[in-house]
């Protein structure tokens, strides 16, 4: 996956530190209840479509750019969901990075489910009852909170303690 150029910048003015950056996360459904999800090429285990807002984006643009881009389909962001931090990463290069993390419940729209980049080796919908094995848990951490935000909303967006 390659680096945004912003990020390489800052990169080159940091070095390997750690970098605070705001991610997105989308919880698309479909009318049949299925879930988005992509399995992701740098580890191989299938995740909700997420990536990195870029300087100036709003998130939930951000986000539906990102939907498009992976997977093909068209999505609209319906709400925010949970705001969560997740645990710095270090990366294979020894870069360090922390997400901000925006999680959305969107609605799918139109288009068919397909790998659109190099960022997934497949792309699907899956019922709720029947997730994939080797889900990545921040994904089944940020689509519980869109279901239990999408069961109250009332109850306002989730945040992580």
């Amino acid at each position: 996956m390659p680096v945004p150029e912003f990020v390489a910048q800052l990169r080159a003015a940091v070095g390997h530190d750690l970098l605070w950056l705001p991610g997105v996360t989308g919880v698309v459904l479909d009318d049949a209840d299925r879930v988005l999800l992509g399995r992701r090429a740098d580890n191989g285990r299938w995740a909700l479509v997420s990536g990195i807002l870029e300087p100036g984006e709003q998130p939930a643009v951000g986000l539906v750019r990102e939907i498009a881009e992976e997977t093909g389909v068209t999505a609209e962001a319906v709400a925010l969901a949970a705001v969560t931090a997740g645990q710095p990463m270090t990366y294979p290069n020894g870069d360090v990075s922390q997400y901000l993390d925006l999680t959305f419940l969107c609605r799918y729209v139109d288009g068919d489910a397909r790998v659109a980049d190099d960022e997934s080796t497949d792309v699907g919908w899956f019922a709720l009852s029947a997730l994939p094995a080797g889900l990545a848990s921040s994904s089944r951490e940020r689509l519980d909170h869109a279901l239990a935000f999408r069961a109250d909303p009332s109850a306002g967006t989730r945040f992580s303690r």
